[in-house]
């Protein structure tokens, strides 16, 4: 009795091992592509908060960004969710490229400089609520370069208007800038609910 007692506890305490082993999780290399991502992503938002990142290197870091995520997703399903070891390989080079430039564009001397104008505050608002979208995952690469390339837009035609007015926004310029701040701030509500 004793035997059949030992036999059917070390069976189930090896099932039980067996099922434990192929539940748990495991740190695939599938994972620490993620993870990369993820870390990259929160330094991008911390260089849009800080001005560090101006809109059009975000927007160009995000389009990259977006391209990189397109490939393993699509190599993901050529492949039953996995990626083969030169896929991993290559993810990983493109990956060290994306975290140099990133360095090298919060590095360098092009900040974002929103101002205390009202232009200059919504600004920066809006480039605050692109920064918390992108580190609170609720924006994706895609978008977040979408709404940076538009953002750039606004603010080039900003600076084009003040070096044309001696610095200044015409009542006319404001209320057209006003205008686009206000279709940019609902896009960027949209991507993100």
């Amino acid at each position: 009795m004793t035997r059949i007692i030992l036999s059917a506890a070390v069976s189930s305490f090896l099932t039980m091992g067996a099922f434990a082993q192929s539940t748990a999780p495991s740190s695939t290399p599938a994972s620490e592509v993620g993870q990369r991502v993820e870390n990259q992503q929160d330094r991008i938002a911390q260089g849009v908060k800080s001005g560090q990142l101006t809109a059009g290197e975000t927007g160009n870091l995000e389009k990259k960004e977006s391209a990189i995520n397109q490939e393993v997703h699509t190599d993901r399903s050529l492949n039953d969710g996995h990626l083969t070891g030169q896929e991993k390989q290559t993810v990983n080079q493109q990956q060290n490229k994306m975290s140099n430039q990133i360095y090298q564009d919060k590095h360098n001397a092009a900040v974002q400089h929103n101002g205390t104008s009202e232009v200059g505050k919504r600004a920066g608002n809006q480039q605050d609520r692109i920064a918390n979208g992108i580190s609170s995952g609720k924006l994706n690469a895609a978008q977040t370069a979408r709404l940076e390339k538009g953002e750039s837009g606004v603010n080039k035609e900003v600076h084009a208007d003040r070096q044309a007015n001696g610095g200044h926004l015409t009542g006319q310029e404001k209320q057209q800038v006003n205008q686009q701040q206000n279709k940019m701030s609902a896009r960027i509500y949209k991507a993100k609910h």
